[in-house]
């Protein structure tokens, strides 16, 4: 079949344990397989580069041990995965062996690259694989993950991996053609939903309701939450069928000649200046302003050691991209948990009852698995922090402050720590100038750095 060819361009695609295995009998589904493999080596001879993210071990290993479902304990998970994914790649390095396309395993866990040597490491090798003409197969490596360090699902990893290697597009294969208004199995008036310009617009259009399967993690918050990290980083996120991978080159076809009428000096009416039939997906634009990769590597791949409580002021200030995503003292109120110079904090603010759950409706970051400690490291009000140098540091150090609670605080944002939990306590609410005088030295006259605020200041106010 003869295809346009679309500008060569990075892609990433995720493919779901439902979309390898079959739910019940856990047999390894080769037409869809052949058929993904099939476009990827179709979409490398046009040019492309391609990474396919690939769950789906466990399922495997649970058909090569005969076991009807999945092991509720976090070993026999681990043994499943170790079990299956051996299986699983070879199976892969069959198929794609065949077409004569080299592949390489690539598995990763959070903890693998929250370190930023490691993390650069794992980009390095990506792009040397893509560079030798090779397929990169990622998956988590759920042998050795524990739920500080994994990433959730694939969806989530498959969003970070296409921030590393900055893609043009990932492609999130899924047993449904797009994102409907409702889930299209049950409600006969679900409607499906072409353009995503604002996640969190759209989170109030559709129902997420939607579970993965018995096999896998997934659902479609979940594709939501990659299509959220993804998108920040300027990537271009589509969700369609896994049932017909081939559709990705009429998409790839289609935002071409999008983006080719957009630019054109001519005006004219895009339903009329594009011959194609729109093939089923939903597509997320990507931001107009992505993050850096440092900012995306602190706000995504990073699990945090604590927080800094920042008043209404300070997250109206970072929220504007003038601010640089850099945190004055000034703008501190107190510190939650222990943490060290240089590890990943959350920003936190203080807000009312009633604004925590509009504000949680707001943020769609992938949920840490545990909430934010209660240990608190104090509290000083701005207007007691306007006394003389002595008087403050004899505030932040000997009196005695409340504890935060949990309910009292939501996230908004995170960063990168210049100083430790201790330092960021006792400077809190100063002005730049008098670090160096309370702390002795003073590496930066910020307090966080390479901060990514994902909820903005809309109604928030403290308490």
């Amino acid at each position: 079949m003869s295809r346009t060819k679309s500008a060569p361009s990075i892609i990433v695609i995720k493919l779901g344990t439902s979309s390898i295995v079959h739910e019940e009998t856990h047999q390894p589904l080769l037409s869809t397989l052949s058929s993904v493999v099939e476009t990827v080596v179709h979409l490398r001879k046009q040019g492309h580069k391609v990474v396919l993210v690939s769950s789906g071990a466990i399922g495997v290993g649970l058909r090569r041990m005969n076991i009807a479902s999945r092991p509720k304990s976090l070993s026999g998970t681990q043994a499943l995965a170790a079990i299956g994914q051996g299986r699983l790649i070879a199976l892969y390095d069959e198929l794609f062996g065949h077409l004569e396309q080299p592949i390489a395993q690539v598995l990763l866990t959070r903890g693998d690259i929250s370190d930023r040597t490691r993390y650069l490491n794992a980009v390095n090798t990506l792009n040397e694989l893509l560079s030798m003409g090779v397929v990169p197969i990622v998956n988590e490596n759920d042998t050795i993950s524990v739920s500080e360090i994994k990433f959730g699902d694939n969806d989530t990893l498959s969003a970070i991996t296409s921030s590393m290697i900055h893609a043009d597009y990932l492609f999130l294969l899924t047993d449904v053609d797009g994102l409907y208004t409702a889930n299209p199995r049950k409600d006969s008036k679900a409607k499906q939903i072409e353009v995503v310009t604002s996640i969190s617009a759209i989170r109030s259009q559709v129902s997420t309701t939607t579970l993965g399967s018995s096999l896998g993690t997934g659902g479609m918050e979940t594709k939501i939450i990659a299509a959220e990290i993804a998108t920040g980083a300027g990537v271009t996120t589509v969700i369609t069928s896994s049932r017909r991978p081939e559709n990705i080159f009429a998409i790839l076809e289609y935002h071409d000649l999008l983006k080719s009428t957009a630019s054109s000096s001519e005006p004219s009416d895009e339903e009329t200046s594009i011959p194609l039939t729109r093939p089923p997906h939903t597509v997320f634009m990507p931001s107009l302003v992505p993050m850096r990769d440092l900012k995306a590597w602190t706000s995504h791949t990073l699990f945090p050691a604590g927080s800094v409580v920042i008043d209404s002021g300070a997250h109206r200030v970072l929220s504007k991209r003038e601010s640089g995503g850099r945190l004055l003292a000034a703008g501190v109120i107190g510190v939650m948990g222990a943490f060290a110079s240089g590890q990943a904090v959350r920003i936190v603010i203080r807000v009312s009852h009633e604004e925590t759950d509009v504000l949680s409706a707001q943020s769609s970051r992938p949920a840490s698995p545990r909430r934010l400690s209660p240990i608190a490291m104090g509290t000083l009000s701005r207007s007691s922090s306007s006394g003389n140098l002595e008087t403050n540091k004899s505030l932040n150090v000997e009196a005695a402050s409340p504890q935060f609670s949990d309910h009292d605080v939501i996230e908004v944002g995170r960063g990168l720590a210049m100083y430790n939990y201790a330092q960021i306590s006792r400077v809190r609410g100063l002005n730049s100038s008098q670090l160096a005088q309370v702390l002795g030295y003073a590496d930066s006259e910020y307090v966080v750095e390479n901060i990514t605020i994902r909820v903005p200041p809309r109604s928030t106010s403290e308490k």
